[in-house]
């Protein structure tokens, strides 16, 4: 019923720029949190930055680098990624959490994509 599409991930350069998208669609009555998440083989998925109706984290590795926003006409989030290094090389994913609908049943529930990779070669 609801669904996460990622777009924007690549090969790019140390010091380079990438912009990941994250639009949603389906049964959405609204949306409350956003973020997006990264994994490495054999690491958990760790927080990169998250933006909720308290305001807006980054995980310490990106402070300065990353900036998330997010459009809630089109229900979309964005994460600009600047001066990218070898080690932000990940999968990076799309997390929210909605208040969606079946019919007159209403539940909010976690919601993630299908990942994009990101890759930063030195």
């Amino acid at each position: 019923q609801v669904q996460l599409v990622e777009s924007g991930g690549g090969l790019v350069q140390a010091g380079g720029s990438l912009r990941l998208s994250c639009a949603t669609s389906g049964s959405i009555a609204s949306i409350n949190a956003m973020g997006w998440y990264r994994q490495t083989p054999g690491k958990q998925r760790e927080l990169v930055a998250a933006i909720t109706s308290g305001g807006i984290t980054y995980a310490d590795s990106v402070k300065g680098r990353f900036t998330i926003s997010r459009d809630n006409a089109k229900g979309t989030v964005y994460l600009q990624m600047n001066s990218l290094k070898p080690e932000d090389t990940a999968v990076y994913y799309c997390n929210a959490d909605i208040r969606s609908y079946i019919g007159t049943i209403y539940f909010t529930k976690e919601y993630w994509g299908q990942g994009t990779q990101v890759t930063v070669s030195s």
